[in-house]
Formats: structure tokens, C-alpha cells, sequence
């Protein structure tokens, strides 16, 4: 049932097997087996992809309600073999929407649970992962995913905050090119520099360096950095934001360290796929 669900929710076989850390030709044949069982085709199958058949509609819905159920089961056990909590990592702002309709739905399917948050600032965009300070972390991508799980949640297109009294302000668009004369806002020498040239554009940048979301936009307040920010997010009447044309989206994603069976970790990452989906 959970491979019938990761197809039925990535609609291609090849990006649900990745999804599920498995090649796809047992993948193929653990959907055949399901297809034979239930006696009907779930999938209709193209050369670029697949969609559910009506049989496979119904199917997704009782699966999903099974898996959940079956996920509830396996907490409330270990639950009863003593105190129970979960670490979660969240990079610099917390207001997302995802986050909220997140908490409340593990809330409402984990009573019990002690679930402790980290907020972190954005030195780090593994939370704290790394250094064994979180189970599993809420944050961006892209960064070094050297031994570690990640499941794309959300991509959100990328702009650049600039002072509103800025003269490229009040533009429809940029591209990088025209902020190449331009001081960029910078993180740590530390930092992991996949982070980092991604949030420089791909290109070494000098500028002041800041942590947090609050010390980037007063850089760009202050001093008329610039820098990059996903769109989307409310800033001060003092700031705009642009969206850049030749920018890659800046990816949400859940992140956990590879081989943790842990089932809370399981039951996040489920219920963060459909929060963060609406």
C-alpha cells in the first residue's frame, strides 16, 4: 500500500522510487502483484508518466486511510513503552503556513507526543540535524545531503529584497546579471557552501555577513544590500522584492538522517507531504 500510494502521488514510477530509496523495477512488480490481487488495473501507463484509473482513485483514498491508521498503531505502541518525544529543527521563520497546518494535524493524530522545536537561524540549514541536536528539520534546500533523507514538500520562486526607493524596485523582473555591481548580504566562512552559492546566485559575492532573516533585511534596510528571498513572505512597507527570471526555486523540504527508522520521523514526513501540498 505504500508503494501504490508513492505512485499514485508522484504519478511516474521512476521519481516514486526514488522517493521510496528503491530501484524501480521491484517497485513495477509490487504494483502488478496489488494489480492481480485486486482483480483491476490502478494505474493507466503513458511513456511519460501514469494516472490513476478509477479503481486506483478509490484505492488511493482506503490506502491512505489504512497507512494512517496503521501509522497511529505503531506511535500509541511505543508510546506505551515509555516517554515518547520527537526534536524538530525549523530554519529562521516559523509563519509559514505549511508549519502551522502541520503542527496541528500531528497534534491531532500524535496527542501524547512531547514534541519539542528548534528554531535555528540560517548558519545552518540542516538544523542542527548533523550535530544529533534534532530527529528531523523543517527548512530549504539546497544543501550538502551527504547521508541524509530529503522529501520536497513545497518550491517556491525566488526574488530579490531590495529598499522600495531602490531605482530596480519597481520592476517586473531581474536577472542575476543586473546585480552583479550590487553588495550582497553573506553567511559565515562556515557555512555549507552549497547553501551558500546557492543564496548568492551561483556566484562568489562580498557584502556584510548576517545569521538570521531579521539581520538580511536590515542589511538591505540600512545599508541597501541585496539578497535573495523566497516570494511570498510579508516585508516592510521599506522593502520590495522582485522575483528573479533566471533563479531556481527555493525548495521546502523535510530532512533526516538516512537509515532512521524512527516511526515519528515516518509520520511527519506523511503528514507534511499533504500540509504543505494545500
Amino acid at each position: 500500500m505504500r508503494y501504490f500510494v508513492a505512485v499514485a502521488e508522484e504519478l511516474h514510477f521512476g521519481r516514486a522510487a526514488t522517493r521510496l530509496h528503491m530501484s524501480q523495477p521491484p517497485l513495477s512488480r509490487a504494483i502488478k502483484r496489488l494489480e492481480a490481487d485486486v482483480g483491476a488495473l490502478l494505474f493507466d501507463r503513458t511513456p511519460t508518466g501514469v494516472t490513476l484509473t478509477p479503481v486506483g482513485v478509490v484505492l488511493l483514498d482506503e490506502a491512505r486511510g489504512l497507512l494512517d491508521h496503521a501509522e497511529r498503531v505503531r506511535v500509541r505502541v511505543s508510546a506505551a513503552t515509555g516517554d515518547v518525544s520527537i526534536t524538530v529543527g525549523i530554519l529562521g521563520d516559523g509563519t509559514d503556513p505549511g508549519v502551522a497546518r502541520l503542527a496541528a494535524a500531528y497534534r491531532r493524530d500524535h496527542p501524547g507526543i512531547d514534541i519539542r522545536i528548534r528554531d535555528t537561524d540560517l548558519t545552518d540549514p540542516t538544523c542542527g540535524l548533523r550535530a544529533g541536536l534534532v530527529d528531523i528539520a523543517l527548512t530549504r534546500a539546497p544543501f550538502d545531503e551527504t547521508a541524509l533523507t530529503v522529501r520536497t514538500l513545497r518550491a517556491d520562486p525566488v526574488g530579490v529584497v531590495l529598499r522600495a526607493d531602490d531605482p530596480l524596485a519597481g520592476r517586473d523582473g531581474l536577472r542575476l546579471a543586473e546585480l552583479s555591481d550590487r553588495r550582497w548580504f553573506q553567511f559565515p566562512k562556515d557555512t555549507d557552501p552549497v547553501w551558500q552559492a546557492y543564496w548568492n546566485g551561483g556566484t562568489p559575492r562580498e557584502g556584510p555577513v548576517v545569521r538570521a532573516v531579521q539581520e538580511c533585511l536590515q542589511a538591505v534596510l540600512w545599508n541597501g544590500t541585496v539578497g535573495l528571498a523566497p516570494l511570498g513572505h510579508d516585508l516592510p512597507a521599506e522593502l520590495a522584492v522582485v522575483p528573479l527570471t533566471d533563479m531556481a526555486p527555493s525548495r521546502v523540504v523535510a530532512v533526516w538522517n538516512e537509515g532512521d527508522t524512527n516511526p515519528l520521523i515516518r509520520s511527519l514526513v506523511e503528514i507534511a507531504t499533504a500540509a504543505y501540498r494545500h
